[in-house]
């Protein structure tokens, strides 16, 4: 990446400007001349703009100070914010070597923790890097270390207490006891590599959240985190408090659209628009806050049924501010008392334009691919049996970060690649293949091609009963009703004559 000590200097300006354009691959190395922070001397600092294979583009950055030999390295992300946050909950076993040499990419944002210990390392205490998870958990224990012979001079209980720390962080790196490695990033930039991708990580779990004000403004998106309270009272005056009925039609199922095939004379369009899907003409739209920057915005609303499923909400927010958008599917009426399993066996090209509604609590499993992804992993979405099947691999390609790179070994990138190539197959139907949607609170749905679902049978439905750990993990053990049912009970005997 040098050439014999010989880079050209460039300004700050440059950087910036190289870094803003769309490099990939190719992009060059910049060096910058920048002040030491610990002899106030100037120093050279080198920004590399890369791509990290089926992960994101990130700038490393190394400063070098000649003075007095103070270096440091630092990854910072190059592409954008995702739009929810990731936790990573990693089991590490007492014993087990390798599991510590699973990289980790680790963003300014993210917060590391072992409750085990009680141990938190904050996003100011380490910047942005690319790591390991020994390394990370090596680095804690040397910078703790550092000042420890002035800390038994001024303070001899505090040292002693940091030395007992010390030997149970060594223990843990060295594997002698179990622990649990938390990666907790509101900007959903960081990352924890799984090897045994595409195939779930027994020891690894991933969870997706939406950002709270506080971290939004963390993040960057509030100068103010009062902000979001001063647009809401702002909101209390200028905008109704109550949700109020427009007469803006979706145009897209319904009559509406019924209206718009018989003017065009398309019959196959007049049943479709009119017959799949029963939905009101008109909108509900009522104020909201945007999820970007917290500014008063709108959100529309109207249920539907769809056959053969349940009654649905959709919902589409629109921030004027920011350009923000989003529009997602509820689920409604009750709580359904089990779960479902649905199977589909994928046979034709028909197969592939069948409509899925994937809730973020449901399963995708292919068992001819031996793939199996957690509920949540995708999100909740609408889309066709292809459109989800394009969904999962560009999900697998930009979330195993690390698939193809230097450090892996040719039989595990060869696997990868022969898994990539069957995915793709599935598309091509070269031979059936099964699709299993397993959602604990059966809110998915895979259309029928038949107009009697009982006559498709390529499509099957299981209900089942949820475990306690289930239920406990959705919330629903600790529901509590018994007082609404007693009110609800005085009030219908309260109406008997």
């Amino acid at each position: 990446m040098m050439d014999n000590g010989e880079d050209e200097q460039i300004d700050v300006r440059s950087v910036v400007e190289a870094v803003s354009a769309d490099h990939s691959f190719g992009a060059p190395l910049y060096v910058v001349e920048s002040m030491c922070m610990r002899c106030h001397e100037n120093g050279t600092s080198r920004f590399l703009l890369t791509l990290i294979p089926h992960f994101r583009k990130v700038l490393i950055s190394a400063f070098e100070c000649p003075h007095c030999g103070e270096r440091n390295n630092e990854v910072q992300f190059a592409g954008k914010i995702q739009p929810r946050g990731c936790c990573y909950h990693l089991d590490v076993p007492a014993g087990d070597v390798k599991i510590f040499d699973r990289q980790v990419v680790k963003s300014e944002s993210a917060t590391i923790r072992i409750p085990e210990l009680d141990f938190e390392i904050p996003p100011e205490a380490q910047r942005g890097s690319l790591s390991t998870v020994e390394g990370i958990l090596a680095r804690a224990a040397d910078e703790l270390s550092v000042l420890q012979e002035e800390r038994k001079k001024v303070d001899p209980k505090t040292a002693e207490a940091i030395d007992q720390f010390l030997s149970k962080l060594r223990a843990c790196a060295k594997a002698e006891t179990p622990f649990t490695f938390i990666l907790d990033d509101p900007a959903g930039n960081s990352f924890i590599e799984n090897p045994h991708a595409p195939s779930p990580d027994p020891s690894l779990t991933i969870k997706f959240y939406d950002r709270t004000p506080e971290q939004q403004a963390t993040l960057g998106y509030l100068a103010d985190p009062s902000q979001a309270g001063q647009s809401q009272s702002e909101g209390g005056l200028g905008a109704p408090s109550a949700a109020t009925t427009t007469s803006t039609p979706h145009g897209a199922i319904g009559a509406t659209g019924g209206h718009r095939a018989i003017a065009q004379s398309n019959n196959t369009d007049i049943s479709d628009n009119l017959f799949r899907y029963s939905a009101p003409e008109e909108v509900m739209t009522f104020p909201s806050t945007c999820g970007a920057c917290t500014k008063l915005c709108e959100t529309r609303m109207f249920v539907t049924k769809i056959p053969y499923f349940q009654e649905v909400i959709v919902m589409a927010s629109t921030c004027e501010d920011c350009g923000y958008r989003n529009s997602e599917l509820k689920p409604g009426g009750a709580i359904p008392e089990k779960g479902k399993k649905i199977t589909l066996s994928v046979k034709n090209i028909a197969d592939l334009s069948r409509d899925v509604i994937k809730s973020d609590t449901a399963g995708v499993k292919i068992p001819e691919l031996d793939l199996e992804l957690a509920g949540g992993t995708l999100g909740g979405m609408v889309t066709t049996v292809e459109g989800l099947v394009t969904q999962i691999r560009e999900s697998l390609a930009r979330v195993h970060g690390f698939t193809f790179g230097d450090s892996l070994d040719e039989s595990k990138k060869n696997k990868w690649k022969e898994f990539g190539s069957r995915l793709t197959k599935l598309l091509s139907l070269e031979q059936p293949w099964t699709l299993i949607l397993d959602d604990e609170l059966a809110n998915s749905f895979i259309s029928p091609v038949t107009d009697d679902i009982k006559d498709d049978h390529q499509l099957t439905y299981e209900e089942f009963e949820r475990s306690w750990e289930q239920n406990e993990e959705l919330g629903l053990n600790d529901i509590d009703t018994s007082s609404a049912d007693a009110a609800y009970g005085s009030t219908e005997t309260a109406k008997l004559p």
